[in-house]
């Protein structure tokens, strides 16, 4: 399509089961909204929309777990969403919620049609059922072997290990997550869309027909899909949490979520337009209309194959011009885990580095995991900040506002007589857009965001070259002019970053004091951006430096989170074998208090202790040394196991054996009184 009337941009409706961290933005929704920005900039008709999937079973799952309804889960966690969305400035027209009386209304008539048109199978098949919980299965309350990888903890609908998609009763070992049962088959009715029915199509419009313009990763997906032979896929299930499937013999069934859920963009088109008194059929029907969906990797099959399946069966409505889904964030060399608590949640960043988020905005799309999974650091957040937004961009922005205020007064000095050198800087300047707009177009956002710091990077070169704190001491008319350049550049900036930095855009335009309404177009179309004699404003910091100690924090935190994690994982040890009463009744077991306390020479583990028995005064060498320094248990009151035999250790004989068990962190602790009680007095 080369020239849309208008688009229709989409994102991913996040799960409301739990709040947004730094993958799914960096995957769908800060590449959504710098394609979206950078379109409203250009002027062109677009309508940019999500919401919240309220009906996916993570939600009964979550409610469970919280002992609260669905209803609640979603409430809450809707709320967080949103509110996250906005800190982060990512500019929906509607963010809407699939809970909506217009979302049920929407899905359920297109259910409606494709069933009166007789594009659904109805069969009677075996699910997977648990007595004891009395309801069948739905995929997530199924945990069993991926029949691909072998991943001994996947889903009933999806493997997280490999990503790979398949149905319960794919899995070998399948267990009930409700009750650890394994769940016998049941028959039960559900209605089937034969995917196998528009393979020839699908294959001939991805494939073929956009071999050239989407993404790789995108293409090869689809194809191992095709390849591998499209089946018809349930469109509902048993389960009480949902859309009711709107036709007689239904009953206790609900659309299934991967079907209702991508209609969630038709239903929040549809609310946007009646808010905005307009027409929503345009941006779903109208040819001339361009549909991007941006979806993280998982989500490629939905997007790329089932929905565009749904849209064709339908006929009423458009397919996507692309899909340029990202692959995987991964944090710290671990891939990030809602479960798992590894990773950096957005609600929670912005209390440790508030107004900053157009830091995190402009990490993650330089590091974005565009065609291949990609880490994040905090060292690398860090490094981002200090070296480029600070040095390089926020270091331009700040000179040029200083100057100008210092030299003018804060006015706009007029440009004389420019040289060949400001000619070459101004039509680079000019050049900048296009070059952004290559990328963007390309859904090349990280190429995108170096093309608008190498801006930055001519500005400071520019200052640098023409030295104008040298030169006002010999011809000030000559720095009016560099000044001049400086500030066309700053405010070709200020409207350039607008789509990756919407915060320091708006901080940015506030300190040069300029028009709102300045457009993508005109930094290359117009010669003066910012008029001789305008008046600026003071000038403030755009950017902060990170300090290693602000970085420490978060390290710490991660793992704090993976010490968790694994003694999360570690399993007790088994009882060990039976002993009688008079067995027990030999162990002497007394408190003690550490009176002395020394590194025993040449070992790393051990410490030489003089504990106070109450009956005499032991020496006791203990495999502590790792865990506490000798100064600081001096007074620690201990239990010791009296009679236990001497035994020499590095040629110091050991009187025993104080008692010890381990920490969540992995460290020793001492087995103590909790309160003060008698040196001597025994334990049974």
């Amino acid at each position: 399509m080369s020239t849309p009337k208008r688009y229709t941009i989409t994102a991913a409706l996040p799960y409301t089961n739990g709040p947004v961290h730094i993958g799914h933005l960096a995957g769908v929704y800060v590449p959504a909204d710098i394609y979206t920005r950078y379109l409203r900039q250009k002027g062109e008709d677009v309508v940019f929309v999500c919401g919240s999937d309220e009906h996916g079973v993570p939600i009964t799952i979550k409610a469970k777990k919280e002992g609260i309804t669905p209803q609640q889960v979603v409430d809450k966690y809707n709320e967080i969403i949103k509110t996250s969305f906005a800190n982060f400035g990512i500019s929906f027209d509607n963010y809407s919620r699939t809970s909506a009386k217009v979302h049920h209304d929407t899905a359920s008539n297109f259910f409606t049609k494709l069933y009166n048109d007789g594009e659904f199978i109805e069969e009677v098949t075996e699910q997977l059922y648990d007595a004891e919980a009395n309801q069948y299965l739905a995929d997530r309350f199924v945990v069993g072997t991926c029949p691909k990888c072998g991943n001994e903890e996947s889903y009933g609908d999806q493997c997280e290990n490999c990503g790979t998609t398949h149905n319960a009763t794919d899995l070998i070992n399948p267990k009930s997550s409700i009750t650890g049962n394994v769940p016998s088959l049941k028959e039960t009715k559900h209605w089937f869309l034969p995917l196998d029915k528009h393979e020839a199509f699908l294959k001939e419009w991805i494939l073929e027909e956009h071999k050239n313009d989407w993404k790789p990763n995108v293409l090869g997906q689809v194809k191992s899909w095709i390849d591998d032979g499209l089946r018809p896929r349930a469109v509902t299930r048993d389960l009480d949490w949902g859309i009711p499937v709107p036709i007689e013999g239904a009953d206790g069934k609900v659309l299934y979520v991967w079907f209702d859920a991508p209609i969630g963009y038709i239903s929040a088109t549809k609310e946007w337009a009646a808010q905005n008194n307009t027409d929503w059929k345009p941006y779903w029907k109208d040819k001339d209309t361009k549909l991007v969906h941006f979806i993280g990797k998982d989500n490629i099959v939905f997007h790329c194959i089932i929905f565009p399946a749904m849209l064709k069966a339908h006929g009423d409505y458009i397919l996507p011009e692309n899909v340029p889904a990202n692959e995987f964030l991964n944090l710290e060399g671990n891939k990030l885990s809602t479960s798992k608590n590894w990773a950096v949640w957005l609600h929670e960043y912005l209390q440790d580095f508030p107004d900053k988020q157009d830091v995190l905005r402009y990490a993650l799309t330089a590091t974005a995991p565009e065609t291949k999974d990609n880490d994040f650091t905090w060292k690398d957040f860090q490094a981002r900040n200090n070296n480029e937004l600070v040095a390089i961009f926020g270091n331009f922005i700040n000179r040029v506002v200083v100057l100008t205020n210092k030299y003018y007064g804060g006015q706009v000095p007029p440009a004389g007589n420019l040289s060949e050198v400001d000619e070459e800087t101004l039509a680079t300047l000019k050049e900048f857009p296009n070059t952004i707009s290559r990328s963007i177009e390309r859904y090349r956002f990280r190429e995108a965001s170096q093309e608008l710091l190498s801006l930055a990077r001519l500005g400071n070169k520019y200052l640098a070259d023409e030295e104008p704190w040298k030169v006002i001491k010999l011809d000030e008319e000559r720095v009016k002019t560099i000044m001049n350049v400086a500030l066309q550049i700053a405010t070709g900036l200020a409207v350039l970053c607008e789509p990756f930095l919407p915060f320091t855009s708006v901080k940015l335009k506030k300190m040069l004091n300029v028009d709102e309404h300045l457009t993508w177009n005109d930094i290359s179309e117009k010669d003066v951006l910012i008029a001789a004699n305008h008046q600026i404003n003071k000038g403030e910091l755009l950017f902060a430096k990170i300090e290693d100690k602000e970085i420490e924090a978060q390290l710490e935190k991660l793992q704090a989170t993976k010490l968790a994690n694994e003694q999360a994982k570690k399993t007790m040890e088994p009882q060990k074998e039976t002993i009688e009463f008079d067995d027990f009744t030999k162990l002497d077991m007394r408190v003690g208090t550490i009176i002395e306390a020394e590194k025993v020479a040449k070992t790393k583990k051990l410490l030489q202790l003089k504990v106070d028995i109450g009956i005499d005064i032991r020496t006791i060498v203990s495999g502590i040394a790792e865990s506490f320094k000798p100064e600081d248990i001096i007074g620690q009151q201990v239990t010791v196991l009296c009679n236990l035999a001497p035994r020499k250790l590095r040629g110091v004989e050991s009187q025993g054996m104080i008692l010890m068990t381990d920490t969540p962190d992995g460290k020793l602790a001492f087995v103590e009184p909790s309160v003060e009680i008698k040196n001597g007095e025994t334990i049974s």
